[in-house]
């Protein structure tokens, strides 16, 4: 089965991971300890994953409702759907 918002996702182009330091809002917290990062493809948002102790990537997408993230892991490159619950690649 195949999800509508992973379907229509428009994947913009990934950062140099060079460039990403790490969550901005952890950052922001003065924190260091994520897990993995995230991308939110409505926006681009960094964020760190629900392995993290803040779950930045979840908040982000209660707070704009954008609905699909990316791995920003080197070499994963699934897509994850917040309102299905569905993965996809």
């Amino acid at each position: 089965m195949s999800c509508p918002h992973i379907d229509a996702a428009v994947e913009p182009p990934v950062p140099d991971q060079s460039t990403v330091e790490g969550c901005p809002d952890c950052l922001a917290q003065g924190f260091h300890d994520w897990v993995h990062l995230r991308r939110c493809l409505g926006c681009g948002h960094v964020a760190c994953c629900d392995s993290s102790p803040r779950r930045h990537a979840t908040a982000h997408f209660g707070e704009t409702g954008h609905p699909v993230m990316r791995s920003l892991e080197p070499g994963e490159t699934w897509k994850w759907c917040f309102v299905d619950e569905t993965i996809g690649l």
